[in-house]
């Protein structure tokens, strides 16, 4: 009966499947959003275009947001870092240490997606003409020039975030330099917008399972071959895991026991409890406390270390996201045939480091995150549907490996200010 109604009427699926979904947590009903828009494509291909233009206004939505929350973003998150006398010694230890393990994390998820290359040879389906690299045909000293914008405005209206992201750390970092009235109202002012940003994005969020709906059944009426579209996405989730593996097991671990005098053993050990919490829950602010009194209570670390370093960890200190999302856009390349050379995979690598400051603090952050490295590099951006299919579990182990780098960057701070840790 189901099926007849369906065929009769396919945007019944619509509405019948957003009233019983909508009490389900959203991890949930993106993966129900996720099988349906599988099996719409599958059975009922001369019928996606009638529900297609849900994935097109969830996009349209995601870009509409894109500018000001990332522009919002960084100017407030460096004008309070700035007004809170957080630039001193401790404050540039901190930031070298999560810009260092950010990189290399970059640097690793880049290397196994080369070396695997999950989205290379595979018909996913993804025939659209990619336009608008502009960017990634510079050259890198051209595409470094023009990262500086000749009209900041012009910069907002075509959407290029290497320019924009420039400018708002530099409008941040002023911020902190002009008057005590000045600097009080114009951060205050993006506190304010970054919030509201903040809510029109959850607002935009809350209808991801029928974006996904929609792009999903679009591309799979489009593929000759689901089966391979599923093991390539296995592949790409073996890629991700593989990279947060080495970087969480050998390179914290050793910039621990080598630069911070620390046994990584001993340290995993006292943190355990919020590595779990954030395992389960996906969210390091909601760990944070946890985190706090693990590194306190059992590795030693005084209150004037933790609570510096960790809440600003929190905040930007991003390595499984970052990792993730280079891995998740260098796939989507792949996937859409387009071979980036070095020197446009350094525009990636930059912008996942950038996008992982910006993107601080916002709920489902890597859904943000990829349209904007997506948009810096001029890649489409329908492969996000595909990418948020496995993002649920990926972004369990991010999060542990986020807290994890937290947890280590405080012991290694501690120890270069001479404290003395019980591990």
């Amino acid at each position: 009966m189901q099926n007849i109604i369906l065929k009769e009427f396919p945007n019944f699926s619509t509405s019948y499947m957003f009233i019983s979904m909508k009490k389900l947590q959203l991890h949930w009903q993106i993966l129900i959003a996720l099988f349906l828009g599988i099996l719409y494509g599958m059975y009922f291909p001369e019928y996606v275009k009638y529900i297609s233009w849900m994935g097109d206004i969830f996009l349209r939505a995601l870009r509409m947001v894109i500018v000001p929350l990332i522009l919002s973003s960084i100017i407030s998150g460096v004008a309070n870092i700035g007004t809170a006398e957080n630039l001193g010694r401790l404050g540039l230890k901190t930031m070298l240490y999560y810009i260092m393990t950010s990189t290399i994390a970059i640097l690793t998820g880049l290397f196994f997606v080369n070396m695997i290359q999950p989205g290379v040879g595979a018909d996913l389906g993804f025939s659209q003409e990619v336009e608008g690299l502009d960017m990634a045909r510079d050259s890198f000293g051209q595409t470094l020039l023009k990262i500086i914008p000749t009209n900041i405005f012009e910069a907002f209206a075509n959407g290029r975030m290497l320019s924009i992201i420039f400018f708002a750390i530099i409008f941040g970092y002023f911020i902190i330099k002009a008057g005590s009235k000045s600097r009080k109202v114009l951060t205050n002012f993006f506190n304010a917008t970054f919030d509201v940003m903040m809510k029109i994005t959850m607002f935009v969020i809350k209808f991801t399972p029928l974006g996904v709906f929609g792009i999903v059944a679009l591309q799979v009426s489009r593929s000759s071959d689901i089966l391979q579209l599923g093991q390539r996405m296995g592949i790409y989730m073996l890629s991700v895991l593989l990279a947060l593996a080495i970087h969480a097991i050998i390179t914290l671990p050793v910039l621990t026991r080598f630069i911070g005098k620390v046994n990584p053993l001993k340290h995993f050990k006292a943190v355990t409890t919020p590595l779990l919490t954030a395992f389960s829950t996906s969210s390091s602010s909601a760990t944070l406390p946890l985190t706090m009194q693990a590194v306190e209570d059992n590795d030693g670390v005084s209150n004037k270390i933790t609570s510096f370093t960790l809440p600003l960890g929190a905040t930007i200190n991003m390595d499984g996201t970052a990792l993730y999302e280079c891995v998740a856009a260098m796939f989507i390349a792949q996937a859409y045939g387009v071979d980036l050379t070095f020197f446009q995979q350094v525009i990636v690598v930059i912008t996942a480091l950038l996008a992982s400051i910006g993107a601080a603090g916002i709920p489902m952050a890597g859904l943000v995150m990829i349209t904007v490295i997506l948009t810096a590099v001029g890649l489409p951006l329908e492969g996000v549907g595909l990418i948020l299919a496995v993002d649920r579990i990926l972004d369990m182990f991010r999060t542990a490996t986020n807290v994890w780098s937290d947890s280590c960057g405080a012991v290694i701070i501690a120890k270069s200010e001479g404290e003395k840790l019980k591990v």
